[in-house]
């Protein structure tokens, strides 16, 4: 089997699911001929057709809206939008009507659809290009948010996303777009939404990520095996809907706790967690939870990412000062 990274993992689901489902459709901004900025959709014009793969205007209200009649008659629509920081003329469409949909219409309409969006720093982009929005997804009722950080758990959340029968914003961290290759059998088998992975197991210390920023809690995890420290670590996933109960589970094992993220520390989804997890295994804790974020600033152009996404080394003191507390 070869080995695809996360990208080619989102081609080759998309290609799956069309090629099951006539009712899939993909639709965005330079998807159909250059196949999508990061190429995700490439080849699909060629194999599906122009009435499959539509290139559309750049208005990102428009592709929201024309995604939601889509999906509100029967189409199971997958709009990109080109970065994530672009997305924010779609809002009124994605929050006021793809979000209340269900609830509107009390049940006798759904809105099947996937909003796709490259998100997140280390690209050395302009800083439109580089936004962890995904808390402000996540406080928005109706709206189930997904986080990919791996090829494989890419293609099995997007074929979920896809059967989902609600909207889906779908955050595809670009900075590990192309990071690792991994196996990814392209077998249909779609991953649980609203689900979160253990990703390693451990005693002392829980470390809870997602997106990129998991790749630099796996290295911290590494680092901090060799002093001894038996770090458990959780890929979250899916956003919303939270599943407390495999973090509460560790926590309530391991009685520490940091959770790494590279959008703002300010209301960022972070601290729903924090207070999740104090509110629920206060008793089990034997420090109090440490966040490893982003700052509260927008993302710096282009040399100084570095020092604002979350690094190995920070997370490493993070777990020594959880670790020290008396």
């Amino acid at each position: 089997m070869t080995e695809i990274t996360l990208i080619e993992a989102i081609t080759q689901a998309l290609a799956y699911e069309m090629q099951l489902d006539d009712d899939v459709v993909v639709l965005g901004e330079d998807i159909g001929t250059n196949g999508g900025v990061f190429r995700a959709t490439l080849g699909l014009l060629q194999k599906f057709g122009p009435d499959r793969v539509m290139d559309t205007p750049l208005a990102e209200s428009m592709i929201a809206g024309a995604a939601i009649g889509m999906a509100s008659q029967g189409l199971k629509p997958v709009a990109e939008f080109q970065f994530v920081g672009f997305i924010y003329p779609a809002l009124d469409q994605i929050f006021s009507h793809a979000a209340r949909m269900r609830n509107r219409t009390r049940g006798r309409l759904s809105c099947p659809m996937v909003a796709r969006a490259p998100y997140g720093g280390g690209i050395h982009a302009p800083e439109h290009h580089s936004e962890s929005p995904e808390a402000m997804f996540a406080h928005v009722p109706g709206l189930k948010v997904v986080i990919p950080s791996s090829p494989a758990r890419a293609y099995g959340l997007l074929l979920a996303a896809i059967r989902d029968p609600d909207p889906v914003i779908y955050l595809e961290p670009s900075r590990i777009y192309r990071l690792v290759k991994q196996e990814v059998p392209n077998d249909g088998k779609a991953l649980p939404i609203g689900r979160c992975f253990v990703s390693r197991e451990g005693q002392d210390v829980t470390l809870i990520s997602w997106g990129a920023s998991l790749h630099e809690t796996n290295k911290a995890a590494d680092s901090l095996a060799k002093e001894g420290v038996r770090a458990e670590v959780i890929d979250v996933a899916t956003i919303s809907p939270l599943d407390i109960d495999t973090l509460l589970t560790s926590v309530e094992k391991t009685g520490r706790c940091v959770i790494i993220h590279e959008a703002p520390r300010t209301g960022g989804f972070g601290s729903e967690i924090a207070a999740q997890i104090t509110d629920k295994a206060l008793l089990s804790l034997l420090a109090p939870v440490q966040r490893v974020t982003g700052y509260d600033i927008t993302m710096p152009y282009p040399k100084m990412e570095h020092h604002y996404l979350p690094t190995e080394d920070r997370i490493v003191d993070a777990v020594r000062t959880t670790l020290e507390y008396k």
